[in-house]
């Protein structure tokens, strides 16, 4: 007989900051933890991104529901591990309207917001100006939202591994998983590695956290899941006083995120860091792994963020960046146990918001795992969703 004192009972799949976050809260519910990753802590989709805490950018529904909650465990989480540690901001974000039509269309996407729990207030030229005195004054009005925050995000998830360890889990970098051990009932008791160690590892259970390449390890269980890696660029300028203050975008950006468009959208974010540097952002594309720097969209988005703070024409780029997002056709993530795959959970698809919903997503999972009240329910994020819809 097989000794099981020593096994973990979870096994999460990605140190990204999804992956971390499964991993902090399921040892904070008290449970085992093992942590396998690819690559390093944080090197994947987390690393190329904004650190964003968005409600301001989704609709009335599941994913704003998911994120208002992620927005106050995100609030607890830097009061319990220091918001100087995750370089947590409350920053609050602007959405910026550039003309009447737009403005009246941003009041109603508000209205149904606020009914939804979100503090949104619409705002008219001299209260936007006021908050971000640099924005062009082509700009007719817009809309506030000061739950918006922003974290360092390999800060963050570097930070949530490292009070997961303090609780007892084990994180091992550099380990591909190559498949799923299954036990005579067929269900998902662990998983193959390339480890020439511990080329099987077991658990209770498996948390698939593996960002862009979740889709491919979903195939492996058997339980396909429609993960695609959705590419985009970050422009970094040189360090500057704090001429940025909110997560600033325009009323175009809500749509690109929502679209599922294979090809090339841009629509400017800009917003400051701590360290003085301003990003630049977003655009999306669907070029699979392509890591190819394209300098058309870099000087499109350049133009872009000119057009709403003409004074970054004077302003020197010091690099660039690019990452790729967890695309979903159905704009929403991955979250819960996969019926097809028994002891297989998902927590992936979240696209360009995995940082932001990652505190609610690791710490729903671990309320599902422990058989603790679900704060939100998790139905409309069902994995199998996508083969109900085919059936």
């Amino acid at each position: 007989m097989t000794d099981t004192s020593s096994r973990p009972d979870v096994l999460v799949i990605g140190a990204g900051v999804v992956g971390a976050a499964c991993a902090y809260y399921c040892t904070a519910a008290g449970l085992r933890v093992e942590v396998v990753e690819r690559g390093a802590i944080g090197g994947g989709t987390s690393g190329a991104g904004e650190g964003n805490i968005l409600v301001s950018d989704k609709a009335p529904g599941p994913e704003l529901e998911l994120a208002l909650l992620s927005s106050r465990l995100w609030r607890e989480l830097g009061a319990e591990l220091g918001a100087e540690a995750l370089e947590y901001e409350a920053k609050g974000g602007v959405v910026v309207a550039g003309s009447a039509e737009t403005a009246e269309g941003l009041r109603r996407f508000t209205a149904g917001q606020r009914a939804s729990g979100v503090h949104a207030t619409d705002i008219g030229p001299d209260e936007l100006f006021a908050l971000e005195p640099r924005l062009t004054r082509e700009a007719v009005g817009g809309a506030h939202y000061p739950q918006d925050a922003q974290v360092q995000p390999v800060l963050a998830t570097a930070h949530l591994l490292r009070h997961a360890r303090r609780r007892g889990a084990r994180v091992h970098c550099g380990t591909r998983v190559t498949g799923f051990v299954r036990d005579r009932h067929d269900a998902v008791i662990g998983v193959r590695t390339d480890s020439p160690t511990a080329p099987v590892r077991h658990a209770r259970w498996v948390i698939n956290a593996a960002g862009t390449w979740a889709g491919e390890l979903a195939g492996l269980a058997g339980a396909p899941v429609p993960v695609l890696p959705r590419r985009g660029f970050v422009l970094v300028t040189e360090p500057l006083p704090r001429v940025v203050r909110h997560k600033v975008y325009t009323a175009e950006y809500v749509a690109n995120v929502a679209s599922g468009d294979a090809g090339l959208e841009t629509s400017v974010v800009v917003e400051g860091t701590r360290g003085g540097t301003v990003l630049i952002g977003a655009s999306r594309e669907r070029v699979g792994f392509d890591r190819e720097i394209s300098l058309p969209v870099l000087r499109r988005l350049a133009a872009q963020a000119i057009g709403l703070f003409p004074f970054l024409s004077g302003v020197s780029l010091l690099r660039s960046y690019l990452g790729f997002r967890p695309y979903c056709p159905d704009h929403l993530p991955v979250i819960g146990p996969d019926p097809r795959a028994p002891g297989l959970l998902h927590a992936c698809g979240h696209e360009g918001a995995g940082i932001g919903l990652a505190s609610a997503t690791g710490h729903l999972l671990a309320q599902r795992l422990t058989g603790a009240e679900p704060d939100l329910d998790l139905t409309p994020f069902r994995p199998q969703r996508f083969a109900e819809a085919t059936a």
